[in-house]
C-alpha cells in the first residue's frame, strides 16, 4: 500500500518553533517527527510514500532526499498554493489508483498498528477507515459520530460543549479506496470537513477504528510537549481496540 504524508501545514499555533521549519520536521527524541513516521510506516511494509510541500519545503527535502536512508521510496509534491488535505490526495490519485491507499497527518506522531488497520479496511466493502481516538475535550477537536457496527454516522468540527456527541476524534489516519476522491470538488477541499460527510450524504461507508494506542497531533505547544515527554517514560505495546458493541453504543 501506498502512503500519502501530509506535510504542507504552516504551524502557526506553534508560534515561533515553526518560523523556520516545517511543523514535522520538530526533533522529538532526538530527529524529526516526520523521521519516526517513516519508520513506523516502514514496520508496516509501507515504502511508497509521497509527501506534500509548503511551508519550508528545502528541510525537508536535504534532510531526506530520496528516502534511501530508511528503506522507503519517497516522491515529492510542492504546493505554492495549500490544497488541502483532500487536494494534496487528489493530486496523488494516477499515483495509487486503482489500489487503496493511506493518509497520514504529518503533524501527527502515533504507534497505532497500521497493518491492522490496512486488513480492517481490506476485509470490508467501505468508501473509507479512519482512525479514531479518545480526547477528554472534543471541543478543539474534530469528532466522529458512529453507530454500535462501526460506521460513521456524522463528523462535527469543534463541537459545543453542550450537548457533546461524541469523544472520539478524527486522528488524521485513513486508508481510503482512490474512488473516495471523486467527493474532492472545491480545491483547498479537506478531508474531514468536506468530502467525507459528502461520502455519507452519498450513501458511502466509512469504518470508524477506535484505539487506545498513542495518538498526539503535536500542533499546540502543549501536545508538542507531550510527544517529548513520551521519550523520557517507558512506552506500552500499540494495539487497535476491538470494542464490543455495548462499548461503542456508549460511545455514540
Amino acid at each position: 500500500m501506498k502512503a500519502l504524508v501530509l506535510a504542507a501545514g504552516l504551524g502557526t499555533r506553534l508560534g515561533s518553533l515553526t518560523q523556520q521549519v516545517p511543523k514535522p520536521m520538530l526533533p522529538v527524541g532526538g530527529k524529526p517527527l516526520l523521521e519516526h513516521t517513516l519508520e513506523l510506516l516502514h514496520r508496516h511494509a509501507v515504502t511508497d510514500v509521497a509527501l506534500n510541500l509548503h511551508h519550508h519545503p528545502d528541510a525537508i527535502l536535504r534532510h531526506f532526499g530520496s528516502g534511501e536512508k530508511w528503506d522507503v521510496r519517497l516522491r515529492y509534491s510542492y504546493e505554492a498554493t495549500l490544497l488541502g488535505s483532500a487536494g494534496a490526495a487528489l493530486r496523488q490519485l494516477a499515483w495509487v489508483y486503482p489500489d487503496p491507499f493511506m493518509v497520514y497527518y504529518g503533524s501527527v506522531y502515533s504507534d497505532v498498528n497500521l497493518t491492522e488497520l490496512m486488513e480492517r479496511h481490506r476485509s470490508n466493502a467501505v468508501a473509507a477507515t479512519i482512525v479514531a481516538h479518545p480526547v477528554d475535550d472534543p471541543t478543539h477537536w474534530s469528532v466522529v459520530e458512529f453507530d454500535s457496527a462501526g460506521y460513521a454516522r456524522r463528523f462535527v468540527e469543534k463541537p459545543a460543549a453542550d450537548p457533546v456527541s461524541s469523544h472520539w476524534a478524527n486522528s488524521g489516519i485513513y486508508v481510503l479506496q482512490p474512488e473516495a476522491l471523486r467527493y474532492v470538488s472545491d480545491i483547498p477541499s479537506d478531508f474531514s470537513r468536506d468530502v467525507f460527510p459528502r461520502l455519507l450524504e452519498a450513501g458511502q461507508r466509512i469504518q470508524v477504528v477506535p484505539v487506545s494506542s498513542t495518538v498526539i497531533d503535536i500542533s499546540t505547544p502543549e501536545s508538542y510537549q507531550r510527544v517529548r515527554q513520551l521519550f523520557t517514560q517507558p512506552t506500552s505495546q500499540p494495539q487497535l481496540v476491538r470494542l464490543t458493541r455495548a462499548d461503542m453504543a456508549a460511545a455514540t
